[in-house]
């Protein structure tokens, strides 16, 4: 006597591998629709407009012979410009940005001391590569570069 098909073990066993299949899809789905990340900025056109913007405000700085060394001393960042034909150490507006993580950016307005070092004192360490770009107020030139944290030497922000 023939068994009927809901009483075999096969039928029940690919049932289940199906049954499984299209619930861990469902549920990748929907983990995915809920923790998007940002790996392209959405004005993506307007900053590749600036790119050009930007490469002039570089060579600015290198025509004014301005760099800056940068290092992390626990909380604080630290960067030690050297301000090439400037008269004076400007404000420095100051931007942090993570690689791949849109919501961890942040902007720092910072004011030197006289030998020329800016202190960015943050509320817990930065970890991993970021990339920095300053730029006094009047944003008349850049100096940018990566950098990973922590980083207890000082390190060159190449343009």
């Amino acid at each position: 006597m023939v068994k009927p098909w809901y009483k075999q073990f096969w039928a029940w066993f690919i049932l289940i591998i199906i049954l499984t299949t299209i619930f861990g899809t469902l549920l990748r789905v929907y983990i995915l629709s809920q923790h998007t990340v940002s790996l392209v900025s959405e004005d993506y056109y307007k900053k590749g407009k600036g790119i050009n913007v930007d490469l002039s405000k570089v060579s600015v700085a290198q025509d004014l012979k301005l760099s800056a060394m940068i290092y992390s001393d626990g909380q604080d960042i630290v960067i030690e410009l050297s301000k090439g034909q400037l008269t004076h150490f400007p404000a420095l507006n100051i931007e942090f940005s993570h690689r791949t993580l849109a919501d961890r950016d942040f902007d720092y307005l910072a004011t030197a001391n006289p030998s020329g070092t800016y202190k960015v004192h943050l509320k817990e360490p930065l970890q991993g590569p970021w990339f920095i770009e300053l730029q006094p107020h009047d944003k008349q030139w850049l100096i940018q570069g990566r950098m990973s944290f922590p980083s207890s030497t000082p390190t060159p922000l190449m343009n």
